[in-house]
């Protein structure tokens, strides 16, 4: 079964797994999404602003996939070929997704004392717990600049159970003990490539509101 590379829950994945772009800027015509147009917009749970270079679809929060407030999810061409999460303000001793306690495999909560390489590894972790991957590959971890404060940058690459590699890249930071962090995953072969721009520019226009 083929899981999306999102910070959600998998099921709102599933339930999206048919839909086809309709071209950049046109929307992927579903009611589970909403156009985000090329100005700035609030993200997550309000607590960051950021302007995308083109338009994007963002993922409706609804009851039914019991969403984390704290994380919003994005997609360009549907969520098996491109994502971008935005984790925005997560307090400490909470988790990037619901999971019930009696669950064998548990991805970590944040704490805000984690370094870099733990964060990274919370990240591996939810993509090997709830994302399926078989094989996961960090291919670089260094200091960057983020809302202002010293972050980092995360670059990996993994291959799920639909034996497609897939690409992705984190930058972010822990600010007053909540982590910001914007994810960008997307298929290796043309996906990734074709949206790490739009992600950039998406960084670098990130704005803290609160």
């Amino acid at each position: 079964m083929t899981r999306t590379p999102k910070l959600i829950l998998a099921a709102a994945a599933l339930a999206l797994s048919g839909c086809s772009s309709l071209g950049a800027g046109e929307g992927l015509g579903s009611s589970y999404y909403s156009l985000v147009r090329v100005r700035s917009v609030q993200v997550g749970d309000g607590s960051l602003a950021v302007t995308s270079p083109r338009p994007w679809n963002r993922t409706r929060k609804l009851f039914l996939f019991d969403d984390v407030r704290w994380v919003e999810d994005w997609t360009l061409n549907g969520p098996l070929l491109d994502g971008m999460s935005f984790v925005t303000g997560l307090p400490s001793g909470k988790y990037l997704i619901r999971q019930r306690r009696t669950e064998d495999r548990q991805v970590p909560k944040f704490r805000s004392d984690m370094s870099a390489p733990e964060i990274v590894a919370m990240l591996e972790s939810l993509y090997r717990v709830r994302g399926g991957s078989v094989d996961f590959r960090t291919t670089s971890l260094q200091p960057r600049r983020f809302l202002g404060v010293n972050g980092f940058q995360f670059d990996f690459e993994h291959l799920d159970t639909d034996e497609l590699w897939r690409r992705g890249r984190a930058v972010g930071a822990v600010i007053d003990g909540e982590l910001y962090l914007i994810l960008f995953d997307a298929a290796r072969s043309h996906y990734y490539g074709a949206a790490i721009g739009d992600f950039e520019a998406i960084v670098s226009s990130a704005r803290k509101r609160r």
